[in-house]
């Protein structure tokens, strides 16, 4: 079976820039690309029993291309993604095995129960359990399986940077398809608020946030490959990516992006030698002028609104009071409701009931930290320590994966912006659980006239 992990970087990113035209011309390409990419790794973690983290290898592919799909309206419902990468995660579980020491995320999983509980006396008359609590313990789930599945697995670097490599090309379709499909900036751009037509029509929140992995993807490859043909596709990307990032006009992402990068410098110039951190210098350089030019273009073809969004002004040059953009009235009414259910909550799911009880208007959390105050209350304050000291504890131990804080980082960044709306965030939070190992080096042992290579 075709690894498509292990082809040359320029044929997979031009394999996934030709798919995006074709079903761009042909939609109905987008849903049988789906269901392939699903049969493809299934069969893969099947047949290879996830040997060489199958598992893991489709989550971060599905997991980029969720926001792809939902932009065509392929998904069968909303969460199926969410439920794709428990499926994986348990099916590498249920063939390799797991960590004993990942008991502190069983124990998560368990402290959501009394939230579906509670869920269950509070639900208003005509509304579904189900459906409630399906929606908004998804996120928490995928996380507490996927973070099962990741801690203290074994993975060589090698493999990582395979999978992240891999986990480009849906990113890469989602940038083509917003430069192909979209209208034109400057006939669309009129104001500093988030813009859905920039986005592809869909939520600029999500775009902005999968675009951001890929800036940070592309930029650490851009830093670590030695290979001027690739770093030159590389910053290409990046550019890209954070020109669609930015005309989103949604800054979460962007900023999540960012900090991601500035943690991963930061590890890598205090694990390598001296003269890599050299090295940097002249590649940080080349990003830095990048990113001016870049800046410089989406101003023009703004019209200056894009500065006047990132000095947090409306269009008119008025500084806004609320840099939340109406996140912080969200957060007050759910510290609100923990105030008043200080150790159950209100249960899993009842958080805009309770927002249309008080202000007559139903919508859902954008933070994923005061929703687990109000819909988990005590409880969720002790399930938001085992997600935060876990990951920190363990890391005293393994230093090996550079990724660490970028993705930690990228979770509890998303979810204060975000929610749990995508799969990303739970994903990246396992990744941060893994046991990165360098590559083994091989090895020249005589034997007679002849030598046997060996790993060591």
């Amino acid at each position: 079976m075709i690894q498509f992990e292990k082809l040359p970087y320029p044929l997979l990113i031009a394999g996934h820039i030709i798919l995006t035209i074709f079903m761009i011309a042909l939609p109905f390409l987008i849903p049988l690309f789906f269901y392939a990419a699903i049969g493809y790794f299934g069969l893969r973690v099947l047949l290879q029993k996830d040997t060489g983290q199958e598992a893991l290898l489709a989550c971060a592919y599905l997991v980029t291309l969720e926001v792809f799909l939902r932009m065509n309206k392929a998904l069968i419902f909303y969460e199926m993604m969410k439920y794709l990468v428990i499926v994986f995660m348990m099916l590498g579980i249920i063939l390799r095995g797991f960590s004993l020491k990942s008991i502190p995320y069983v124990f998560y999983l368990l402290l959501l129960v009394p939230s579906i509980i509670v869920a269950a006396g509070n639900i208003p008359l005509g509304e579904s359990l189900r459906k409630a609590v399906a929606f908004n313990l998804s996120g928490p789930v995928t996380l507490g399986i996927t973070a099962i599945y990741c801690y203290q697995r074994p993975i060589n670097t090698k493999r990582l940077d395979e999978i992240l490599k891999l986990a480009v090309g849906p990113i890469v379709m989602i940038t083509i398809y917003l430069f192909l499909v979209t209208p034109d900036i400057r006939d669309i751009v009129t104001n500093t608020a988030s813009n859905f037509a920039t986005s592809g029509g869909y939520g600029p929140n999500q775009v902005a946030t999968v675009l951001g992995i890929g800036m940070f993807i592309t930029f650490v490859r851009f830093l670590r490959v030695k290979n001027l043909a690739i770093n030159v596709l590389d910053i290409v990307l990046f550019l890209g990516m954070t020109y669609r990032a930015w005309v989103t006009f949604s800054r979460g992402g962007v900023y999540t992006a960012f900090l991601m990068i500035i943690a991963v410098i930061g590890t890598l110039f205090l694990l390598k030698r001296s003269e890599f951190k050299v090295s940097f210098i002249p590649k940080l350089g080349v990003i830095a002028l990048g990113l001016m030019l870049a800046w410089g273009y989406t101003s023009l073809v703004t019209n200056g609104l894009i500065d006047k969004r990132y000095a947090n002004e409306d269009a008119a040059g008025r500084a806004k009071e609320d840099l939340s953009t109406g996140r912080t009235e969200l957060i007050t009414i759910e510290l609100e409701a923990f105030l008043e259910n200080p150790i159950a909550g209100i249960g899993a799911g009842q958080v805009k009931y309770y927002r249309e009880k008080k202000d007559g208007i139903v919508a859902a959390s954008h933070n994923e930290t005061s929703r687990l105050l109000s819909e988990h209350g005590t409880i969720g304050i002790i399930s938001l320590f085992v997600l935060i000291l876990t990951p920190l504890f363990y890391r005293l131990f393994h230093r090996g994966n550079i990724y660490f804080y970028a993705f930690l980082i990228f979770w509890i960044a998303t979810i204060n912006h975000s929610a749990m709306r995508i799969a990303a965030p739970a994903f990246f939070y396992g990744m941060a659980l893994l046991y990165v190992r360098p590559e083994a080096k091989k090895k020249l042992i005589p034997q007679g006239n002849s030598q046997k290579i060996i790993a060591t």
